[in-house]
């Protein structure tokens, strides 16, 4: 059942002599349940792409549809609503509250809307991410990829339609990296969860289900094809 589409997305920033097109004409889609990545060079328009099927970013023209929802028929404040309600993002800064204990950084998304927590499904996700002992520790008593880990849980407590991953490894070392992409399988497996994730690292794409590459604003879909 395909879940995500962008029809003719294109982004242009400035004018005339300044302008610059980010993206160019940009169409795909994701089925439920894809675990896809988008690779390419620093300012290829990877991360803007990523920011206008988040809604962002608004795109100059085309449209993205979410659940056969068009993002950008609706005004900022509802769009905000629907991002808050059906999109979790992952970012290479973790964005952490400092103050809140790793339980209450992943339940923050519901607090926001006033949604009563699921136990079990917090418990599952404290498992799946190896953070049950820790659940009542500070960010700042935790090491980067745990950190990571807690964003994660923070991205999927609310059982979102669509997962962003904005260079998720990209403050983790190698090991870290490893794990942070083992944790992203899984969830995209045990939770049928759908996962959009851009990265510069192709060796963290031999295990996802297809590749797009972004070069000058131009998307190419490599399909099954690992790099």
């Amino acid at each position: 059942m395909e879940l995500l589409r962008t029809q003719h997305l294109s982004k242009i920033y400035g004018s005339g002599d300044a302008c610059v097109e980010a993206l160019k004409d940009v169409s795909f889609s994701l089925q439920k349940g894809e675990f896809a990545a988008v690779i390419g060079e620093s300012g290829s328009g990877k991360s803007t792409l990523l920011n206008c099927i988040g809604g962002l970013d608004t795109p100059t023209s085309g449209k993205v549809l979410l659940d056969g929802l068009d993002l950008f028929s609706l005004d900022e404040n509802k769009r905000t609503i629907f991002r808050r309600q059906n999109i979790g993002f992952i970012f290479q800064a973790f964005h952490l509250i400092p103050e809140l204990d790793v339980e209450q950084n992943i339940l923050f998304p519901l607090l926001l809307d006033y949604r009563r927590p699921d136990p079990h499904r917090l418990n599952e996700l404290l498992d799946i991410l190896g953070l049950s002992e820790r659940r009542h520790h500070l960010p700042g008593q935790l090491s980067g990829g745990q950190q990571q880990r807690v964003a994660i849980g923070r991205a999927l407590i609310a059982k979102p339609l669509l997962v962003l991953a904005d260079e998720p490894t990209g403050n983790l070392d190698s090991k870290n990296s490893r794990d942070v992409m083992d944790l992203l399988l899984k969830a995209s497996r045990h939770y049928q969860q759908t996962i959009l994730m851009i990265t510069h690292n192709t060796a963290l794409t031999s295990s996802v289900d297809r590749v797009l590459k972004v070069s000058d604003g131009v998307l190419t879909d490599l399909g099954g094809v690992r790099v």
